[in-house]
């Protein structure tokens, strides 16, 4: 049997990310969002169906 540990406080961590970052990942966000609601819309009311088989060379 392996030995007990006294569990330890949970650390924060801090970390600095510019404007044009932040930006550039909301802007992400936002397309995958979109993204995710049209594939949404696109599967609502069909049954899962087989998908094509594709052969590669």
């Amino acid at each position: 049997m392996g030995t007990v540990q006294a569990a330890r406080p949970a650390q924060t961590l801090y970390v600095t990310i510019r404007r044009d970052e932040l930006r550039q990942l909301k802007e992400e966000r936002d397309l995958l969002k979109q993204e995710l609601a049209q594939l949404r819309q696109l599967t609502q009311g069909h049954q899962p169906q087989a998908l094509p088989v594709i052969q590669r060379a």
